[in-house]
């Protein structure tokens, strides 16, 4: 009987799957379109230019983020530039040659620099030669606060005690209060898989987050605290799965401030699926999987695979079969968008 009953759910899920799956495509691109780290608008050119030699493009670009204190931006475009460079550095080589103090190619310098030093087995003394190059990108643009978020990474592999690491917070926050990157790093440090606790870095983010300007990514901080728990595999308390489910309903929200597509929130909205499927909140998964668009990001696939968009479309492919698999064979349109739930 016990056979009977298993075979008959199973055959019951099965059907539903095939009848609902294909409907539950409605609003996700299709796996040709969806790209891995791709660069906005602005980036794009100026990478461009450097896989050509040329860094004029590249220079401008962070000199525009910089005049204008676009921290955000900047930020994202040093780390996408310095990955690039970590193969291909001969551009950057040529920018400092030609103009050896300026601020943008000395934090170039500093962020690839740091970059190469992690990936090294020896990264702790490898980050203790660099320092250096940070504390000269920090003297050349005061009001910058990328070169602290760079310490506050620093610190992090170079075993710094929380003293030192809560000096350079206070550096950091009192140039750019709500800088995303700087909290990243913090929040990283905080962080139980290095010099905190799962309850440290909630406390952290949890702060953060209700400190934080409306629309501003810091919001969906306590959802990269949820992350970081999640990763471990370790058994959650009662508490610690309220503060997971509260961190996902809170990223819910920020992702809601976004438009469906628009590349600015893609990795907060990466993360925010990887948590809501980790948690088995299929529904709400393949609602963000609509909202992220053509726009995977290697963080947090990378953290689990050296296949982060393989990773990324078979996540979206199996949140659609749990849905459809949810859904009574005679299932309706649900809400207004005209998608199946």
């Amino acid at each position: 009987m016990v056979r009977t009953m298993s075979l008959l759910r199973s055959a019951v899920r099965t059907a539903r799957m095939i009848r609902h799956t294909p409907r539950l495509s409605d609003g996700l691109v299709p796996d040709a379109s969806v790209l891995l780290d791709a660069p906005d608008d602005r980036l794009g050119p100026a990478l461009v230019a450097a896989a050509r030699g040329a860094y004029e493009g590249a220079a401008s670009l962070l000199a525009a983020t910089r005049v204008s204190a676009e921290w955000e931006n900047r930020d994202r475009y040093v780390r996408r530039l310095s990955a690039f460079a970590r193969s291909r550095d001969g551009w950057l080589a040529d920018w400092l040659a030609s103009a050896p103090r300026d601020p943008d190619a000395l934090l170039l310098k500093a962020q690839l620099a740091v970059d190469r030093a992690w990936v090294s087995p020896a990264h702790a003394e490898r980050l203790r030669e660099v320092g250096p190059l940070i504390d000269a990108a920090a003297r050349a643009e005061s009001a910058d606060p990328v070169p602290w978020r760079l310490a506050l990474d620093h610190a992090r592999g170079t075993h710094a005690p929380h003293g030192a690491f809560e000096a350079l917070w206070g550096e950091a926050v009192r140039r750019s209060p709500h800088h995303y990157g700087c909290h990243v790093s913090a929040l990283t440090y905080l962080s139980a898989q290095w010099y905190g606790s799962h309850r440290e870095c909630f406390d952290f983010a949890e702060r953060a987050a209700s400190d934080s300007l409306p629309g501003s990514l810091v919001r969906a901080l306590p959802a990269r605290a949820a992350f970081t728990q999640l990763l471990t595999g370790e058994p959650a308390t009662s508490v610690q799965r309220e503060r997971i489910e509260a961190a996902a309903d809170l990223a819910i929200e920020v992702s809601a401030d976004y438009a469906p597509g628009d590349p600015w929130p893609a990795e907060v909205r990466n993360l925010l699926a990887h948590v809501l499927v980790t948690r088995g909140r299929w529904r709400d998964a393949l609602e963000q999987f609509r909202r992220i668009g053509p726009y995977a990001t290697s963080f947090p696939w990378s953290s689990v695979t050296d296949d982060p968009l393989g990773q990324f479309l078979r996540a979206r492919d199996g949140v659609r079969i749990e849905v459809a698999c949810g859904i009574p064979l005679r299932g309706v349109r649900a809400g207004s968008g005209g998608h199946y739930a």
